[in-house]
């Protein structure tokens, strides 16, 4: 007789395995729609620099690094070319208006001062020789004037007695009309002569003065080779520092070739080389401070140079009252340069989460000050201090502002 099979009562193995299925669903769903999953990190606090944003005056300023330079420099050239025979002043020496700084000597120049003096001898020589021969020549015509005036008053005369002669019949007719021919002609003939000095004065006259022309520019030639003979010393035309100077004994240096520099020590300038950056907002006119020795000095823009090289342009500032005591060429000086006025607003100190993040979002810490939560913001002007906060915190709060290079792309960082 068959006996009936008992079920036995319990866990069984498939009973388990469902359990843990269901287990590892029921975490799987929570995950997923309960949890927040925000990527967090550990760090150590020890490590970060916090800040605190809070509201201030902000100064719309950057930092400019500017060089001092002369006001005034005067380049020296070489007015006449030649070689180097003495050198009288050294470079970095102090100069006075009138310095002879270098002699310069032209073998070429000497010999041609030598032969426009003897040109211009020659000319005077021949100019004397001409003014004699035309002296000679005048007294020569006055003779034969006044040899004419006595020739036509004795054919004059005798013209007179024949014609009264002949009324009378004393004399033939041929004679008489020889006598008024010869008195005619000696009539005619001093006239002409009168024309012929005439003209012989006016030749004359042009003829000396186009020699006392020329005579007059081969002087002033001669002038001009002199003092291209004194253009052979080379004269410091202001006083200052001789700070350059490129000529050594022997050199032979060419006509406008470059000797060296002369800076007017009474004013300088200070050049600043700018990010490009800032380059629409740097004009001429801003100001800037100049600190040194626990004192400020005032600087303002006569200048900015459009160019652009290696990412940098330059502006030339000048100072508005007091300069600072013993200024060097040269010497390098931090200054302020303000690009607006001061205005209140929300400040973040500066640090080095902007190279992470670009000023689009930080690390902003909870409440509890245990933790610190991904954040995005809005940055406005900036200077070497302080970013402007435009959106994105409140005053009060407090952020990471060291690098951000090691937290990777977690949302949040515990500690």
């Amino acid at each position: 007789m068959d006996k009936p099979i008992i079920k036995k009562k319990g866990l069984k193995r498939k009973h388990i395995l469902y359990g843990i299925g269901i287990f590892i669903v029921a975490i799987l769903i929570y995950q997923a729609f309960f949890r927040n999953n925000i990527a967090t990190l550990n760090v150590d606090i020890e490590r970060l620099s916090i800040e605190e944003v809070q509201e201030g005056i902000f100064h719309d300023y950057i930092t400019v690094t500017g060089t001092v330079e002369p006001m005034v420099t005067i380049f020296l050239d070489a007015r006449e070319g030649g070689m180097v025979e003495e050198k009288i002043i050294d470079e970095g020496e102090i100069v006075e208006k009138g310095d002879v700084i270098l002699r310069l000597s032209n073998p070429d120049l000497s010999l041609s001062i030598l032969n426009s003096e003897s040109q211009l001898a020659e000319k005077n020589n021949f100019l004397r020789n001409t003014m004699v021969i035309m002296e000679q020549e005048k007294l020569q015509i006055k003779r034969e004037l006044l040899n004419l005036e006595f020739d036509i008053k004795r054919k004059k005369r005798k013209y007179d007695y024949n014609k009264s002669f002949y009324s009378d019949d004393l004399i033939s007719r041929d004679e008489f009309l020889e006598s008024e021919e010869n008195y005619q002609f000696a009539k005619r003939s001093y006239e002409l002569y009168l024309e012929r000095q005439k003209q012989d004065s006016i030749y004359r006259s042009i003829q000396v003065k186009q020699m006392q022309d020329n005579l007059t520019n081969m002087e002033l030639n001669l002038k001009l080779i002199r003092q291209r003979l004194d253009n052979l010393n080379v004269i410091a035309p202001i006083d200052g520092q001789l700070t350059v100077l490129e000529a050594e004994i022997g050199q032979l240096i060419p006509k406008g070739g470059r000797i060296g520099q002369i800076d007017m020590l009474t004013s300088f300038k200070v050049v600043a080389q700018i990010d490009e950056h800032y380059i629409d907002k740097v004009k001429v006119g801003l100001t800037a401070i100049l600190d040194r020795q626990d004192q400020e000095y005032q600087l303002k823009i006569r200048k900015v140079l459009p160019d652009v090289r290696d990412g940098r342009f330059s502006v030339e500032m000048v100072f508005m009252g007091e300069m600072p005591d013993n200024m060097r060429t040269g010497q390098t000086y931090y200054a302020r340069l303000q690009l607006g006025s001061p205005q209140k607003a929300l400040l973040l100190p500066k640090g080095n989460f902007y190279q992470k993040t670009g000023g689009q979002w930080v690390f902003v810490l909870t409440e509890g000050g245990n933790s610190a939560v991904k954040r995005f913001i809005k940055i406005g002007r900036q200077n070497p201090k302080y970013y402007e906060l435009l959106e994105g915190i409140n005053p009060g709060e407090k952020v990471i502002v060291s690098g951000y290079d090691g937290f990777g792309d977690n949302e949040k960082l515990e500690w």
